[in-house]
């Protein structure tokens, strides 16, 4: 048998780690309420996809393993991930943030349509507060809380994170809560969520807040694409 070099060898035993990950996460059946609610989205669809097969399980997180920039949501969108399998893929609110990401240079395509689709992002990870798609988009804290140890452990194993984007303000508090936890920061108190804030977790990494691209917020004009763009140019530049 030939010799990997070490290079490959420790790649390949990060891959499995995270490989190992993501399958935990998608076995979870923590949180008896939202085990039942993603059950029930799964079999009774609605009419537009009601001829798909819905992944109706937990939604594992996606992207480049060896990222510098890190995005964390809310969670699945019912109709969303939690039918595609992919963060952010299956709604318009993943419309909106496959097109920034494109234009900012950070995948090879501007849409996400589900798991097979050839899409690759480059130098980003993508995750989220909870795994479940919750009733309402409304997870509670103790269900936040159950998926806690899964993001700790994504952030553990991205090696190269510099940059960390909370979209909405539990995203941003997620985010926030876990750089403490791992001890990615001394500051004691979390920052206050406003879009476009950008907070110094320590010396080589930031973090940046920005609106979440639901509906709610790009149909009032809250979120406009220019103002979503200018998150990523940001976490770019930081980069440089």
């Amino acid at each position: 048998m030939c010799h990997l070099s070490k290079k490959f060898t420790k790649s390949f035993q990060f891959m499995t780690t995270f490989n190992s990950l993501q399958n935990k996460i998608i076995a979870c059946t923590q949180c008896p309420r939202l085990v039942k609610w993603r059950k029930e989205v799964a079999a009774t669809k609605v009419r537009r996809f009601s001829q798909e097969h819905y992944w109706g399980k937990p939604v594992p997180g996606f992207g480049d393993p060896k990222a510098e920039i890190v995005l964390v949501g809310l969670a699945p969108a019912a109709h969303g991930a939690n039918r595609t399998g992919r963060m952010f893929t299956g709604d318009e609110s993943g419309n909106w943030l496959y097109r920034a990401l494109y234009k900012a240079g950070l995948s090879n395509k501007d849409v996400s349509v589900s798991r097979d689709d050839g899409l690759i992002l480059n130098n980003v990870y993508i995750t989220a507060s909870c795994r479940c798609a919750p009733p309402q988009n409304k997870p509670s804290n103790k269900e936040i809380q159950n998926c806690r140890p899964f993001i700790v452990e994504e952030f553990r194993l991205l090696k190269n994170l510099r940059v960390i984007i909370g979209l909405g303000k539990i995203g941003f508090d997620t985010a926030f809560d876990v750089a403490k936890h791992s001890e990615l920061t001394e500051l004691q108190h979390r920052p206050k969520f406003s879009h476009g804030v950008i907070v110094h977790l320590n010396k080589k990494l930031i973090l940046i807040g920005s609106y979440h691209p639901s509906q709610q917020n790009t149909f009032t004009g809250k979120l406009t694409e220019p103002m979503f763009n200018s998150i990523f140019q940001s976490a770019k530049s930081y980069l440089k």
